[in-house]
């Protein structure tokens, strides 16, 4: 039997953290109507034994405390609510302690934007990360040292797992039912919770927001013209022109203060402006693909494909209320 360990930090999202109590623990039920033996020995393990959350509006009751648990299989770290700085600083007990389990042989994963507290144990240095897209500037500045994979509902190395943002924390869960129980499990359970159990990618979610948290006016203002002028094409030697400094020292600048290159940058604005299109108005694919400046086909649905997960088409069909069906 897996010992699982469900951490009750300050500031958890409640979905998140019994959400994956409640799959976790049903996965038992379904064994024990089947004739076998628990899968999971699922404990709340928390700084405390009782942990307030939602601005006071819930309280958690802990199985066991961090000093009560001297060995785990898996340890699980819910999302944070709030300031997420602050949310570290408040849980920063579990830290030494999850490490600690990690050497020990424990595995650890955590759920949307938790990574923020995983990523403080230094765990993740130099390997891939999940979590909510919204989040994903803030977490590129305060640990450049992680591989953020934005698109991704799951990571897995070495024994270090993360999840996408918001409700796909439910796909890890499946994935870690699967790991431990068995594929037939994981369908199971992923038939009576009505979780989508092959979605690995939360790029068709994600709304591009340009890294502005800096203080580059130089590089603040190409991001503007960009983003004003997207139906144009715009070159990186234009901007260069425009700054007045070298085109190298231009793309430098723009990757240290934005995490994108030029090209990048240009591609997801213009991606984005497609988006919102094909979202909300009647235009044709060939009409956008105008409409923010490309004149290749190929070039624009291997782009659009490319950053969203799916085709120009696909995306209108998921999106545009005029294409949903009734």
């Amino acid at each position: 039997m897996k010992h699982i360990s469900i951490l009750v930090p300050k500031e958890a999202i409640l979905g998140s953290l019994e959400g994956s109590r409640q799959i976790l623990t049903q996965v038992n039920y379904f064994l024990k109507d089947m004739g076998q033996s628990p899968a999971f020995n699922v404990q709340l393990v928390g700084l405390t034994k009782q942990t307030m959350i939602g601005g006071g509006l819930y309280t958690i009751h802990a199985d066991a405390l961090i000093a009560d648990v001297k060995k785990t299989n898996l340890i699980i770290i819910p999302a944070l609510n709030g300031d997420l700085k602050r949310a570290i600083g408040l849980n920063c007990d579990f830290i030494p302690w999850i490490i600690h389990q990690h050497k020990n042989g424990a595995e650890v994963a955590s759920l949307c934007v938790g990574a923020f507290l995983l990523a403080s144990t230094g765990l993740l240095n130099g390997k891939k990360c999940a979590t909510h897209w919204l989040a994903a500037n803030e977490f590129r500045k305060m640990f450049p040292d992680v591989r953020l994979v934005t698109e991704k509902i799951i990571t897995d190395e070495h024994g270090i797992y993360s999840s996408g943002g918001a409700l796909s924390y439910q796909n890890l869960i499946l994935y870690l039912i699967e790991k431990y129980a068995g594929r037939p499990m994981a369908v199971l359970a992923s038939k009576v919770f009505a979780i989508e159990i092959e979605r690995l990618t939360q790029s068709p979610f994600i709304m591009f927001q340009g890294q502005k948290d800096h203080d580059d006016q130089l590089i603040k203002k190409a991001q503007e013209f960009i983003e004003s002028s997207y139906q144009d094409k715009i070159t990186v030697e234009q901007l260069a022109e425009m700054s007045f400094i070298s085109r190298r020292n231009f793309e430098r600048r723009f990757k240290k203060a934005t995490a994108n290159t030029v090209a990048e940058y240009i591609q997801r604005v213009k991606m984005e402006a497609a988006k919102v299109s094909l979202e909300s108005s009647r235009e044709n694919v060939n009409e956008v693909m105008m409409k923010v400046g490309y004149s290749d086909d190929k070039a624009f649905r291997s782009t659009f494909k490319r950053i969203t997960g799916l085709s120009p088409s696909q995306y209108r069909n998921k999106y545009n209320q005029a294409s949903a069906p009734m």
